[in-house]
């Protein structure tokens, strides 16, 4: 359980980071990024144990992907720390500013949220991501990972608290599961909760919580290949949308490819992904698939995991080397496939058409949609957001890649000489 004196330090600790400098922020995440850096060793060895006990769990490779740290991967978390530190505080920003008619000057302002929690799993560079945005944005956080990345965590937030000045202002969770309910009822303690994983840890925060919940979404993403895409793009968008790191929320989950475009796609695509992934097709597909394979002379070609695609398989969120196909008909057929499977993540389609792309765009119901590039750039990072607290998929507040101003609210400051009314 976690103790009440903690929530009561975040609490206090909100108060007084809200009425910090810009510089006094920066200076304590260049201090962070510091400390991270020289704990290296430290967080590596920490990781090794989370990874090793993955793996002997069961654990499927792409989702111990996500678990990895790397000298890389950590010198790519103190690089998002700087991304941040070079970006414009937006606490006191005024968006707005208007006299009445009495006269009263009112100002809309930017303001911190308060105390921020996140549930989240596996990927410990959420911690650090999660820390940068937090701090710069005013607000303290409470972070409660998996069990899976617990060493890791650990190791992050004892180099991150080292640095601050303020280190009440972060704190880890480390407890059982009867800590993420405590945190979902902590309404007055914790003012917002966001959710970053799979679609069931969303669903329990969700139904569950009473603190506000700013929802990000699991990524049942769609690539539509339409019937004046260009082949050799198309081919390329479609292997890394899937292959580069299929166990991650932007990776695509379903291909769709216009029947008039099958006969030629589908086959160049067989070769492609031979050996890769798990192709599950829809009947139309299926068949042109499974002739093209039969037929290659290359025997990985030939020896590639085909199967009929069943209900569930569209709509499904794999996280591994497995892709759903299906021809439609149209763009039309395309669009209403996708509107009804999809998680509101990111959706793409390859075409020249210019008119197609316009009406994917606009009716596609998702927080980022791509013509002729692949779902992989909806992140923080490739969005210049140096970080991000996940991809919100909900409509009020914030969607898409949530950087520092999801962390802020809006307060009116209104100046008057005396008014009454």
């Amino acid at each position: 359980m976690i103790a009440e004196s903690l929530f009561k330090s975040l609490r206090e600790s909100a108060v007084r980071l809200a009425s910090f400098s810009a510089i006094q922020k920066n200076n304590a995440l260049r201090q962070a990024a510091a400390s991270l850096d020289a704990a290296r060793a430290e967080i590596l060895n920490a990781n090794k144990i989370d990874v090793q006990k993955a793996r002997d769990a069961g654990m499927s490779e792409s989702l111990v992907d996500r678990l990895v740290l790397t000298d890389e991967r950590i010198s790519a978390m103190i690089q998002s720390i700087y991304t941040v530190i070079a970006q414009s505080d937006p606490v006191g920003e005024i968006t707005e500013g208007w006299k009445n008619a009495c006269g009263l000057e009112i100002k809309k302002t930017r303001v911190p949220i308060g105390v921020a929690a996140i549930i989240y799993e596996s990927r410990p560079n959420v911690t650090v991501e999660a820390f940068s945005l937090a701090w710069k944005s005013g607000n303290a956080l409470l972070l409660r990972g998996s069990s899976s990345a617990l060493e890791s965590n650990k190791a992050l937030v004892k180099a991150l608290k080292g640095a601050l000045p303020l280190p009440g202002a972060l704190e880890l969770a480390v407890g059982g599961r009867d800590e993420v309910e405590q945190i979902l009822q902590a309404r007055g303690s914790i003012d917002v909760v966001i959710p970053r994983g799979g679609k069931e840890l969303i669903k329990t925060v969700c139904e569950k919580a009473s603190v506000p919940v700013i929802e990000t979404g699991s990524g049942v993403c769609h690539l539509f290949i339409d019937e004046s895409a260009d082949i050799e793009t198309a081919l390329a968008i479609a292997e890394n949308a899937k292959l580069q790191r299929p166990g991650v929320c932007n990776a695509a989950e379903t291909l769709l490819v216009h029947t008039s475009c099958a006969e030629t796609f589908l086959p160049r695509m067989v070769g492609l992904f031979a050996g890769k992934a798990e192709l599950r097709c829809c009947n139309r597909s299926f068949a042109i698939v499974q002739s093209a394979a039969e037929k290659s002379p290359d025997a990985a070609v030939r020896s590639s995991v085909i199967r009929h695609a069943q209900a569930e398989d569209f709509g499904c969120e794999f996280l591994d080397y497995i892709f759903a196909v299906k021809i439609v008909d149209s763009i039309g057929e395309a669009i209403a496939h996708i509107n009804t499977y999809n998680t509101g993540h990111s959706e793409a389609i390859v075409t020249q058409n210019r008119n197609n792309a316009r009406l994917f765009q606009t009716q596609v119901d998702a927080a980022c949609v791509y013509v002729n590039a692949s779902t992989r750039f909806t992140d923080g990072g490739e969005f210049g957001f140096g970080a991000e607290w996940g991809i919100s998929t909900q409509k009020l507040h914030i969607r898409g890649p949530m950087g520092l101003n999801a962390l802020t609210t809006t307060k009116y400051c209104i100046d008057g000489e005396g008014q009454i009314r």
